[in-house]
């Protein structure tokens, strides 16, 4: 007897895989790492102890009320150093709840990367074909700090509207929707086989007529790639530098994240945890380095049109906190002058994830709680 496909990986008239609707997004998040078809977990040797010590001037943050009672709310902590400056939850999320990062995963590829680049043995200047000959048209011949700041052109699009079945013909645009085939998010399409994210990136092809310019031209393939290149450029799997990473934060739970059908941890968008770990996981990542001295310098690609936010060195930055978003709602900022991080998830059930201002607004009252910090 035939077996059934899997309901939670199949895909609706709108194009989203069925754990992906409106209605499911939210519960959906808080099991990611079940309902991918793959997926690999980490637990660190030693927990990074966080101390809970509220802090009223963070607590009167102006617009954290708000923030906190929007219908799409999940979960805030706010670290300093060893200390739990702030922390809720939504009423049907907790503590201890994990919650799907989506692209703040992305910032791990910062962390591998910037260490190998101090070691001597990436160059950013150097061309990605010259580590992954594999890569194909639209990313042998840009460089890796092309891909760190989301300058390449090329047929991807962030988009599940674009064209999913059939297979588009090479050179047209490749939405997003085929990119969750290569993470293992959705299953492909009757009749064509799984491929991997690596497969995915060296498959895409320069845009035609369109010039990387100040813009961030964000393509989740980027990530993909660029874990490639870590791979290449250092001799060890990819798994090992997530391993690394893991035990370097001193993650207090299971860091859990998707895999492809290759066993390639999935950079681009595979990471979960819960929020406390989060925000140690952001303390790593604010430590002092070139690599995020640079990514703090002004340098990079303009931001969602914002003149002061830059995309460089797989990080978002204003000058004085770094970061990330995460699709249908979460976010990490850490500044490391104040060595603070604040997570923040919330699950946006419009019917793609976005909606209009609502980043800005997230940022706005996140960057007003990094200033109450003492």
């Amino acid at each position: 007897m035939a077996q059934q496909p899997n309901a939670d990986l199949s895909v609706t008239a709108e194009r989203l895989a069925a754990w992906n609707t409106p209605e499911r997004r939210r519960a959906s998040f808080r099991s990611l790492h079940l309902i991918h078809r793959r997926g690999l977990s980490f637990r660190a040797a030693v927990v990074r102890e966080l101390e809970p010590a509220p802090d009223p001037a963070v607590a009167a943050t102006p617009g954290l009320r708000d923030l906190t009672e929007n219908p799409a709310f999940s979960g805030l902590a706010v670290v300093r150093d060893g200390r739990i400056l702030f922390e809720r939850y939504a009423p049907d999320f907790g503590p201890e709840g994990l919650h799907s990062i989506q692209s703040i995963t992305k910032t791990f590829v910062h962390l591998a990367l910037g260490r190998l680049i101090a070691a001597g043995l990436a160059d950013p200047s150097q061309l990605i074909g010259c580590y992954v000959p594999e890569a194909g048209a639209a990313y042998a011949g840009a460089s890796l700090q092309d891909a760190l700041d989301m300058a390449i052109a090329s047929n991807f699009t962030d988009d599940y509207q674009a064209p999913y079945f059939p297979p588009p013909a090479k050179g047209e645009p490749v939405g997003y929707a085929r990119q969750e085939i290569a993470m293992g998010w959705r299953l492909p399409p009757p009749g064509e086989h799984e491929f991997g994210v690596r497969d995915f990136a060296a498959g895409l092809v320069p845009a035609p007529g369109h010039v990387a310019g100040q813009d961030t031209l964000y393509a989740s393939p980027n990530t993909d790639m660029l874990g490639w290149v870590i791979e290449r450029a250092s001799g060890r799997k990819l798994a090992e530098h997530v391993g690394d990473i893991i035990e370097a934060a001193g993650l207090a739970g299971s860091f859990h994240i998707s895999a492809d059908c290759q066993g390639v941890p999935v950079l681009s968008g595979g990471g979960v945890m819960t929020a406390r770990d989060l925000a140690r996981y952001g303390l790593l990542l604010g430590r002092s380095s070139a690599f995020l001295a640079d990514a703090m310098s002004g340098a990079g690609t303009c931001y969602g049109g914002a003149s002061n936010l830059r995309y460089r060195n797989h990080l978002l930055s204003n000058g004085t906190w770094i970061g990330h978003p995460g699709y249908a709602g979460q976010f990490l900022m850490v500044d490391p002058a104040r060595q603070a991080a604040a997570a923040f998830f919330s699950v946006l059930e419009t019917p793609h994830g976005d909606q209009d201002g609502y980043f800005a607004a997230v940022i706005a009252v996140i960057e007003r709680l990094m200033a109450a910090v003492r």
